[in-house]
């Protein structure tokens, strides 16, 4: 499928170099409002430069891989979706449940598809645990943590964006965090939570531009996601942290534990711990795609497209964790578990 990257940031070459494995994916052209990174990155991949607004009404781009800052998400994807193109957007899908509303209504009344990494998911990890899950390693999950604990990047050029309304270490860092968590244990039904932040400003790098830049979001949010399957996880997501040791994600069964890698990463350690081991046991992969494979989720809905089935990176599961991920500051803002609306398979 012929695709148009709206977006030549950073994240732009993990998209740029893992997409040449995928055959689905056939990028066409490329474009940022910032001529400059569109042009660096056209030539560094060869790939044909053109204006945003070009993209967006070029008859042959059929995809919109969105890789624009958080905040502009709803904004692209709107104009992609309402010129006839499908639409997979980096991470967050957008800002608020009214916007992920709108999306949704309005690639169906197109019949579009339109869907939001993460797809680290997808890698052999984090589906190992899912088989030792199904497999029934360690019997029925009831409860576990999910934590990350750092600055954020408080030191890098564009460091302020990560800390303005749309963004923070909840829409953030935790989509592979949360996400994961649902491929495992299926959708959640309430979150209960309380977030602060611990300064108001923070005081960028070498690079940073501003140097001194506010912080306008929650940068410690911690809460409980409560399970359709009856599993209670506890969540720290934080960008206020000097340094911690939690461990990135450990489920809690009926007959073991399992503790695996930043979800971030489609590979790494799973450890499992069984009655009458002596030890965490490492478990290998037992997937394809251990190293990184970013745009995966993009090959996997194109195939979904072309042959009509289901995809895995979907519409419904995107806006499902961005639900699950507004809801901690609306907990702690309105002092009160917060039931799900949505839901996904």
């Amino acid at each position: 499928m012929k695709i148009g990257v709206i977006g030549c940031g950073m994240i732009s070459d993990w998209y740029f170099k893992a997409a040449r494995r995928f055959k689905q994916m056939d990028i066409i052209c490329c474009g940022d409002l910032n001529e400059k990174a569109a042009a660096k990155q056209g030539a560094e991949y060869n790939i044909p430069v053109k204006s945003v607004e070009d993209i967006y009404t070029d008859s042959e781009v059929e995809l919109i891989l969105n890789l624009t800052p958080q905040q502009a998400h709803y904004a692209v994807s709107k104009r992609a979706l309402e010129c006839g193109k499908h639409v997979y957007s980096e991470k967050p899908l957008c800002g608020t449940m009214e916007e992920a509303k709108e999306l949704m209504a309005l690639a169906k009344s197109k019949n579009l598809q339109i869907a939001a990494a993460p797809d680290t998911f997808l890698g052999g990890g984090p589906q190992t645990v899912r088989k030792l899950i199904e497999d029934n390693w360690i019997g029925k999950v009831f409860a576990g943590t999910a934590m990350f604990t750092s600055r954020g990047p408080e030191t890098w050029p564009h460091a302020a964006a990560f800390y303005k309304k749309g963004a923070g270490p909840m829409l953030d860092y935790a989509p592979y965090f949360i996400t994961q968590l649902v491929n495992v244990l299926g959708p959640a039904v309430a979150v209960t939570a309380s977030v602060t932040k611990g300064t108001e400003s923070r005081v960028g790098g070498p690079e940073t531009v501003p140097h001194i830049f506010p912080v306008e979001v929650p940068t410690f949010q911690s809460g409980i996601i409560e399970f359709a399957g009856g599993a209670q996880i506890t969540v720290i997501a934080s960008y206020d942290v000097w340094r911690g040791t939690h461990p990135y994600i450990e489920l809690y069964g009926t007959k073991g534990s399992i503790n695996m890698h930043n979800p971030n990463f489609f590979g790494g350690f799973v450890k499992v711990f069984r009655p009458g081991y002596e030890s965490w046991q490492e478990v290998p992969s037992a997937f394809d795609y251990n190293t990184d494979a970013r745009s995966i989720g993009v090959a996997d809905m194109i195939e979904g497209i072309l042959t009509g089935r289901k995809t895995r990176v979907s519409g419904e599961l995107s806006m499902h964790v961005l639900e699950i991920m507004i809801s901690f500051e609306k907990s702690s803002k309105e002092g009160r578990k917060i039931m799900l609306e949505t839901t996904c398979e």
